[in-house]
């Protein structure tokens, strides 16, 4: 039975934000959403039930999932997030090698806390710093330098800009979107001759910044089901789904301070080193603050949710941000609480900011292992700082995707 016509919700998206599906949702009495986002049929499923139905790649492919203006941004071309099946297994293998290596991870954060203490030095003489800005530069000079891409500061600083375009400007039409776009494509450009150089004269000796077992050599060598190599596009594609999510950390790291300021009190655990607090700090904003306001696949064939018929090629939404703030799974939503996860994990379906399900052979981002050890080592050195907070404008609007602190936090008096 075909569906009835259907409005188009692509533009109340875009003025409402985080806030269409869950409002949809309220209005449709808890029910599925039906609706069209780009002129194609869409409904959006909600709760933990959903989350394994919508990561069961029986249910839901990817290929020809994400728009193009998504993927000319944010992930790029040809990128793991597009594949399903061995394909998929296959390249995310790659991830879960480089993401989820305990030394790895450890690597990285030791890096962060040395980037930090450099960074403090320099912010201590400045008369105002933007914190966003300030993370963002911090975390791109320490995951370039731990995936082995060597960086001058003057690269720093273009780099970090290009790497936050991209986040920036894959959720909206207009300026922000065509600067992600040119970011993209200098840092694919970019990256793409330096995959060629490795390849044509080996990592380390040549001198090209890639030393072996860093990720930039390891994508260079990675080769796909079929056995053939990533071609120097796609592998520039792969490294900057590397370093672009964990520059992303620099949003969660602002969100940090803002909490901070509306709530004090977490300061002091934080400041002597509590790592239960940190730990459960670090999963409270991911779930309070908005990151993700849902994730979207295609139906794989007709199936069926709950008695709700879907037909094959429809785009099913998993509704993140609903899920995240729902009085079922979550007791006062909207509270900044992180003792809800003192001495208790969350469940794999349950918290979702970076996707659920299987991280091995599905498709849950393999970095949440890395966004976790980071904030769990930022965050505490973070309540130790002093500084001053002038007026300015602190809102978190939700219309905006993705969302950020006012102007991104600007601090004087720091030290």
């Amino acid at each position: 039975m075909a569906l009835s016509p259907l409005t188009d919700s692509t533009l109340p998206l875009l003025l409402k934000g985080y806030a269409w599906l869950p409002g949809r949702r309220r209005r449709n009495g808890g029910a599925p959403v039906r609706t069209r986002l780009l002129g194609k049929p869409a409904i959006a499923l909600h709760g933990t039930d959903a989350v394994r139905f919508f990561y069961d790649e029986d249910h839901i492919h990817r290929r020809a999932a994400l728009p193009g203006p998504v993927l000319d941004t944010l992930f790029g071309r040809g990128a793991v997030h597009t594949l399903d099946g061995e394909r998929h297994r296959v390249r995310k293998a790659l991830f879960v090698h480089l993401l989820k290596d305990r030394e790895g991870i450890a690597d990285l954060t030791e890096r962060a806390a040395a980037e930090w203490e450099r960074a403090r030095a320099d912010w201590a003489g400045q008369s105002q710093v933007v914190l966003f800005d300030a993370f963002a530069l911090l975390l791109t000079r320490t995951v370039c330098g731990w995936a082995g891409i060597a960086l001058d500061d003057d690269e720093a600083r273009r780099t970090a800009d290009d790497l936050v375009a991209m986040v920036d400007g894959f959720a909206t039409p207009g300026p922000r979107h065509w600067r992600a776009r040119r970011a993209r494509r200098r840092q694919e450009e970019r990256l793409a001759r330096r995959i060629e150089e490795i390849r044509r004269t080996g990592p380390e000796p040549a001198g090209t910044g890639a030393p072996t077992g860093a990720a930039l050599a390891e994508v260079a060598r990675h080769h796909e089901a079929d056995g053939t190599p990533l071609d120097p596009h796609t592998a520039a594609v792969e490294i900057l789904n590397v370093i672009r999510p964990t520059v992303a950390v620099a949003w969660f790291l602002t969100f940090a301070a803002h909490a901070l300021h509306r709530w004090p009190e977490h300061r002091a655990p934080l400041a002597k080193g509590d790592t239960a607090y940190a730990r459960a700090f670090a999963h409270e904003l991911r779930r309070f603050y908005p990151f993700v306001p849902f994730l979207g696949g295609l139906a794989a064939r007709d199936l069926e949710w709950r008695g709700e018929r879907i037909e094959a090629g429809t785009m099913v939404l998993l509704d993140v941000y609903g899920q995240l703030h729902d009085p079922g799974l979550w007791p006062r939503p909207y509270t900044f609480d992180p003792t809800r996860f003192l001495g208790a994990e969350p469940g794999r379906d349950d918290l979702i900011p970076q996707g659920g399900g299987d991280v091995t052979g599905g498709h849950r981002c393999p970095g949440e292992d890395i966004v976790l050890a980071l904030l769990q080592t930022l965050v505490p050195l973070l309540a130790r700082l002093e500084y001053r907070v002038p007026g300015q404008d602190l809102s978190v609007p939700l219309e905006r995707v993705p969302s950020t602190v006012g102007g991104g936090f600007f601090v004087t008096d720091m030290h």
